[in-house]
């Protein structure tokens, strides 16, 4: 089955992100490839919508978050933009979106398994970088884990600062986030190449890397059959604490239908459903060994016989 890939823009209020997806729309469509764009915004109307070319599927998410208030929205979206069969979806987030729950927002269980999750590219506007100290803590604190969390990091507005400022805001950005590419910009001009090669350029996990890498991981597992309800609570207890959410349908050995099963930063939820639901598991954490967790599931069901 074709996987269409996916890639989230984050970033700041007014760090660039739509400047960005018209050169990256601009771009794909000299290389002949399909695409489509979903743009989040927090109001109840879109000012960038004019902005995107009229060939090029666009669908819009109003008057919330992809994180938070409009996940059915979200996944009706998404749906629909896979039926075009296109090599590509941009979703331009809010600037206000926590790049953990956009993730966890678009891996839905129900079509993961046709999604290829690129990663996340962060515009950061280096003039609000360097002021970022006039701004509330927990404007600094989205700042730094947009920064963190990010495969690419365009440093944005290169020509309205000095060399030595973009020097110095360069090291401390690199910093906080070391496995991530960083580019500087002007005008979010950057080659189509650094975005599409993203996953080629991930450092894989290694048990014995010392540093503390911020990087968001995406793990699908499709079970075939059931499992035991107390083995598969068991395994959760053992997982490490990077595994931020998890989200899927689930058949457990006492149950004729699967069940519905969230997790959130180390707390479960399981909800009973009244129809047959594709078995599929979403995984999202950091320097999570995927070879370790897939084994341990295959396990869970080989023991149900």
């Amino acid at each position: 089955m074709k996987k269409t890939e996916i890639y989230i823009l984050a970033g700041f209020l007014g760090s660039g992100k739509t400047t960005l997806l018209r050169n990256i729309v601009a771009e794909e469509k000299k290389e002949g490839r399909q695409i489509a764009v979903l743009l989040n915004e927090m109001g109840k109307v879109s000012i960038d919508t004019e902005l995107i070319d009229k060939d090029i599927p666009l669908k819009e998410l109003f008057d919330g978050c992809i994180c938070c208030t409009i996940q059915e929205k979200l996944d009706a979206q998404l749906q629909e933009i896979l039926t075009m069969n296109v090599d590509a979806i941009y979703i331009e987030t809010t600037g206000a979106a926590h790049p953990v729950e956009v993730l966890d927002g678009i891996m839905s269980p129900l079509f993961a398994e046709r999604l290829e999750y690129k990663g996340i590219v962060t515009v950061v506007d280096l003039l609000r970088w360097r002021d970022r100290e006039q701004f509330s803590p927990q404007i600094k604190h989205l700042m730094l884990e947009q920064i963190q969390h990010a495969d690419l990091l365009l440093l944005n507005k290169i020509d309205l600062v000095s060399e030595m400022e973009a020097a110095q805001m360069s090291f401390e950005i690199q910093s906080l986030n070391e496995h991530a590419t960083c580019l500087f910009t002007k005008h979010s001009k950057v080659n189509l190449t650094q975005i599409r090669s993203l996953s080629m350029s991930r450092k894989q996990y290694d048990g014995n890397n010392g540093k503390k890498d911020l990087h968001l991981q995406t793990i699908l597992y499709s079970f075939k059959g059931s499992v035991h309800y107390e083995e598969f609570e068991d395994w959760l207890r053992s997982l490490p604490e990077t595994v931020y959410r998890m989200k899927g349908y689930i058949s457990f050995t006492h149950s004729q239908y699967p069940y519905l099963f969230q997790y959130s930063y180390g707390m479960p939820v399981t909800m009973p459903e009244i129809m047959k639901m594709p078995l599929n598991l979403v995984i999202i954490g950091e320097n999570l060994n995927q070879d370790k967790i897939l084994s341990e599931l295959r396990a869970l069901e080989q023991t149900e016989k």
